[in-house]
């Protein structure tokens, strides 16, 4: 236990504390308080709970008027209280802390103000032994252990019943361990096992397990109530049977059919009593514990006293068979009535005629002799080694003893009625089935924790000590029926060898009847609380809204009971009822329970494994090597018990698992799963660091440069259109933008942006990243989108830009000039770069080409990407259909028809099927045409350069004019995209001009024509024409040839190495694209990104 130490402050005047609480002016942003007036717009909410700042810093509000209420001493932090409260005020909330179920009227009530006033909230004070160990004994001992133990062990033999007992009680123990770390580590709310897996493994696997556990408890009520009728059936009124067997062999139909009725009564009773108030079910709880309690305490007590006294209950044996004791009154052939040997009607049952000398008895009857030995044998009497290996039978089969003396022939089938059989084929894996129900119930203290005085201590060992107790009872009780009772009476189900008694209440002490109205009335509890618990835990999960469809059932009555969920719990348990068998519906349940423990595990060993900061138990006996053990007993015993039952259980949670995925409300529960997909994702992207992708693996890694209108929406969606098509959701995906600015000024905007581009990703299913950077320039920003986006070995490897419309009639160069730039800062960095030009005719996602070509102009070799890509792109349903061209150029001196053979070679290797076309190009004069577009070209650049000189200067002189002392920009007029833009000024000179220097100023640093008649003499240079005649013969033959193609891809020419050129450049572009519909203009990345190996 840590010590702390307070030491006072003085400060002269002393402070009032109390003035310094700050509760009315601490703004609790978390609990949904009313702050400090004027705040209301620092954060916002997501609706989930997840807090999101609009600026990113704390207010900084003027704090003058507040001065009176801060200490001096805190002036350091004073304007930041209003976000980040005082220590005292914030323990001040914390221990009045609530975790009462949400929703429910009291608590509604209790958060008003005036509530409040009125009411103090009554606070937990429940124990270990009230709050947990009692309502675990209760939920735990069941039906099971006084209806199908006895016939368990007589069935598996006393050392295969040990072994159930030992597995699941091993289970639940494991999983009790698990349990007690999970809900040590922090404040527990109600809601128990659902709450506790949801928040450790997240909303997916918390929604599937809490509906499978939702599932266990209601087909548990189911299974209580089939007890509970076949006790009140079998032992207590049997006279109440609606339906009779018409012969001795339709019993079973008729026992089930009275079942089905009676059990659809009962529950009927049992919904309206839980709808009418579960605070009459509370009430009965410990009557009902008080029952199970006493009926326990009885069979040790019956027990012991057969060392002494075994109570008699004989059983009639016919050669080594056992006969049903009801059926007749003396167990004899013969009896003597008055004077006269007279047959018995045991005799009577067997043979047909009244008649001795004439009778014709069942032959087996004829040759064996009846005997008749004790039921209960007692403790001392040793019959333990009879009872020590099972016996395992077929349905129908008789009951035999096999140390009696049988003559082994056949009896008639009428005969086979008046003898004991077995109604269900046995094995060991159906017997653990049926068993595991009575080991489950260890939910019950987590459940309770809202009204627990200290749950962190109580639910550990509560729980633990519970399942103690009941391991221990069951053993001693495997161990007490082998050696007390009778083999064949233990494998008699239904007590028909001991006159129709319960098979347990024969050793009970002082009366059968002890155990008969007990179990009675614990299972008829346990089956109340089944059906209390079941809705509350649905309309939990209603509630988180995790699962659309169960909405409805959040809703209840107005004091939060909820009404729909009970409906809709009576249902699926009316199904368990319609089953009616007890045997079937145990292992129905056994995996609903055994899947939610072992998820239960799982998370516990997430946690653990994954050392989350968070993972902080108090219960410390816990270890991951403990977990994963109890994870594959669970596994293990959903198997053995029943696999076809097994997988459907593991089906239906699968099915939730993926319908929360896809349509369920996402929730950041801070869950461990999240935690393991980082652990995964760090791991991957040190094992992606060892060195770059091998040829085979490469695939495109896209970076979507976008641009933003000033609404801030995407100017160009079919961007994000082609990146979904060219991706299938496969690979990475990162979309940038840049916003010109100031960070610091500009951080709302920032996410204003991510979250429109988010949403036109989501509209165009695009899977990847959003990043949106903010730089005092475009090109900068775009350059550091460029470096930096990715992370490790998880980068980008390919750029995808926007064409820049409308360059040609703009007089502002930045646009095309950050196009080259950008152009440039990709070939630097070795990386792919894809230009789709008229990106608004690319198809949209809805849209299906059923015919078609794209066409590949495979120019020059820069890696096969013009290859990779067609063929990526026919994976998506939109180009599907399309079939592919390549079309490479051939020069005077090549062999164009080897050309076609080797590439249609090289494309049989690739396993690509393709088309191939070698297109000649003969050396041919330039025409007159590209001499005009050239000199059209230079003397248009040469136009605009020297209007946007002459504007610069008329700014400039009308500066000079307004201020002679003006600070002036040092460095060129023209050489930067926001060189008219006087935010930033690197270097501030102070100068005195006059006319003169200004002029000469002019003269040394303008070389350009003074008057737009020199244009006129300009001579086009002969680079920049041999260039033209290449992007206009190109053009012809392109538009020539795939005029009518879907999608033509072409070899992007790179930028000049001298800057001077770049308006040329785009001018080249332009000419070599014109006249096409859709282009993507493809630039590789310097590496080979196809392969012809395997």
């Amino acid at each position: 236990m840590p010590h702390f130490t307070v030491v006072p402050v003085e400060d002269n005047p002393p402070s009032n504390y109390d003035s310094l609480e700050g509760i009315n002016w601490v703004d609790y942003r978390d609990t949904g308080q009313g702050g400090y007036p004027g705040h209301g717009d620092t954060v916002s909410s997501d609706g989930h709970g997840n807090h999101k700042e609009d600026s990113p810093f704390l207010n900084t509000t003027d704090s003058s008027k507040r001065n009176d209420y801060y200490d001096k001493n805190l002036a350091l932090f004073e304007e930041e209280l209003d976000i980040r409260p005082k220590v005292s005020s914030f323990l001040s909330r914390l221990v009045n802390y609530t975790n009462i179920t949400q929703g429910a009227k009291e608590h509604e009530e209790a958060e008003s103000a005036e509530a409040s006033k009125r009411k103090i909230p009554k606070s937990p004070n429940m124990g270990t032994l009230m709050g947990v160990y009692l309502p675990c004994l209760q939920n735990i001992f069941g039906v099971i252990l006084f209806l199908r133990l006895t016939w368990i062990v007589g069935t598996a033999g006393v050392v295969q019943s040990f072994i159930i007992v030992l597995m699941c009680c091993s289970c639940t123990m494991l999983t009790a361990i698990s349990m007690s770390a999970i809900a040590t580590n922090g404040v527990v709310p109600a809601g128990g096992a659902y709450f506790m897996i949801s928040r450790s493994l997240g909303p997916e696997f918390g929604g599937a397990v809490g509906l499978c556990f939702y599932l266990g408890t209601t087909f548990a009520a189911a299974m209580y109530i089939l007890g509970a009728i076949e006790i009140f059936l079998k032992y207590l009124v049997p006279q109440a049977a609606i339906f009779h067997a018409v012969d001795i062999h339709a019993g079973s139909s008729a026992m089930l059919n009275n079942m089905r009725v009676y059990g659809t009564i009962c529950l009927s009773l049992m919904a309206v009593v839980v709808f009418v108030g579960v605070k009459y079910v509370n009430k009965f709880a410990s009557l009902f514990l008080a029952c199970v309690i006493i009926s326990i305490v009885s069979i040790y007590a019956g027990a012991i006293k057969s060392i002494f006294h075994p109570p008699d209950f004989p059983i009639c044996m016919l050669g080594n068979r056992t006969l049903v004791r009801d059926l007749f009154d003396v167990c004899q052939k013969m009896e003597v009535k008055g004077n006269e040997t007279v047959h018995s009607k045991l005799w009577r049952n067997f043979c047909i005629s009244e008649n001795a000398s004439s009778a014709h008895c069942d032959e087996y009857f004829a040759q064996n002799n009846v005997t008749e030995i004790q039921g209960i044998p007692g403790l001392a009497s040793g019959i333990i080694r009879e009872n020590m290996w099972g016996d395992y039978m077929e349905k129908g089969q008789i009951l035999e003893k096999p140390s009696l003396p049988s003559v082994d022939v056949h009896g008639s089938m009428e005969s086979f009625g008046f003898y004991v059989s077995a109604d269900i084929a046995t094995s060991f894996t159906l017997l653990v089935g049926i068993f595991f129900p009575s080991a489950t119930g260890i939910m019950a203290g987590s459940n309770r924790s809202g009204d627990l005085k200290d749950a962190q201590k109580s639910i550990p060992v509560g729980t633990i000590l519970a399942i103690t107790t009941t391991s221990l009872v069951y053993f001693s009780s495997v161990v007490l029926f082998g050696a007390c009772i009778e083999g064949v009476v233990l494998r008699d189900k239904f007590g028909d060898a001991v006159s129709n008694n319960l098979v347990v209440g024969t050793l009970s002490w002082p009366s059968t009847w002890v155990i008969v109205i007990g179990s009675f009335f614990s299972t008829v509890g346990a089956g109340l609380q089944s059906l209390t618990g079941a809705p509350r835990l649905l309309q939990a999960i209603a509630k988180d809204n995790i699962i659309p469809f169960l909405h409805v059932f959040g809703h209840g009555k107005a004091n939060g009971e909820p009404t729909w969920a009970l409906l809709l719990t009576g249902l699926i348990a009316e199904l368990g009822i319609l089953i009616a068998s007890l045997d079937m519906v145990a292992p129905i349940l056994s995996m609903f329970f055994l899947m939610c423990y072992l998820f239960v595990n799982l998370a516990c060993a997430v946690q653990t494994l994954l050392r989350t900061p968070n993972w902080r138990p108090r219960f410390k006996y816990y270890h991951w090597a403990l977990s994963f053990l109890g994870m594959s007993m669970c596994l293990a015993l959903m198997f053995i018990s029943s696999w076809y039952y097994a997988i459907v259980a593991m089906g239906i949670a699968g099915m939730i698992y993926k319908y929360i995925e896809y349509q369920g409300a996402e929730k950041e529960w801070g869950d461990g799963i999240r935690g393991l997909s980082l652990s995964a994702a760090r791991y991957a992207l040190l094992r992606l660091e060892a060195g770059p992708p091998h040829t085979k693996n490469w695939r495109p890694q896209l970076l979507v440069l976008l641009k933003l209108d000033e609404d801030l929406h995407v100017k160009y969606p079919r961007m994000l259109t082609f990146a979904s098509q060219l991706k299938a959701g496969k690979g990475l995906t990162i979309v940038g933008s840049v916003i010109q600015g100031n960070f610091l000024d500009s951080y709302g905007e920032t996410q204003a942006s991510e979250q429109a581009i988010k949403n036109m990703m989501e509209i165009e299913r695009v899977k990847g990243f959003c990043q949106v950077v903010v730089a005092s320039k475009v090109r900068e920003g775009i350059s550091h989108l460029i470096q930096s986006c990715g992370l490790g070995g998880m980068k980008h490897n390919t750029v995808v830009m926007g064409w820049p419309y409308g360059w040609r009639q703009s007089e502002d160069p930045r646009a095309w000039k950050t196009f080259i730039n950008t152009v440039r800062c990709t070939t630097a960095a070795h990386l792919a770069l894809m230009v789709p030009k008229n990106v608004s005719f690319y198809p949209s996602n809805h849209e299906r080409f059923t015919d078609g070509y794209i066409d590949v102009w495979w120019i020059v070799h820069d890696g096969g990407m013009l290859m990779l890509l067609p063929f990526l792109l026919k994976q998506h349903k939109v180009w599907r259909k399309c079939k592919m061209r390549i079309f490479t150029v051939a020069q005077m001196d090549d062999n164009s028809i080897q050309m076609k053979k080797d590439l249609a070679t090289f494309l049989y290797q690739l396993r690509l099927e393709a088309e191939v076309e070698v297109v000649e190009m003969h050396d041919s004069d330039i025409s007159a045409y590209t001499y005009e577009r050239t000199l059209m070209m230079e003397q248009r650049s040469q136009m605009l350069r020297q209007m946007r000189l002459s504007s610069a200067e008329r700014n400039r002189e009308a500066q000079l004019v307004k201020d002679r002392h003006s600070l002036v920009r040092m460095g060129s007029l023209y050489s930067d995209e926001e060189e008219e833009s006087i935010d930033v000024v690197p270097e501030k000179i102070q100068m005195t001009w006059t006319k003169e220097k200004l002029d000469a100023e002019r003269r040394t640093r303008n070389n350009a024509p003074e008057t737009f008649r020199e244009l006129i003499s300009i001579k086009p240079d002969q680079s920049n024409v041999r260039r033209m005649h290449t992007a206009v013969k190109l053009n012809e033959v392109i538009v020539n040839r795939s005029h009518d193609a879907r999608l033509v891809l072409l070899n992007m020419p790179g930028p000049p190495r001298n800057p001077e050129g770049d308006e040329n450049y785009m001018e080249f572009l332009e000419v070599l694209t014109e006249g096409l519909e859709r282009v993507l203009l493809v630039r590789g990345g310097g590496r080979e990104v196809i392969t012809i190996y395997s």
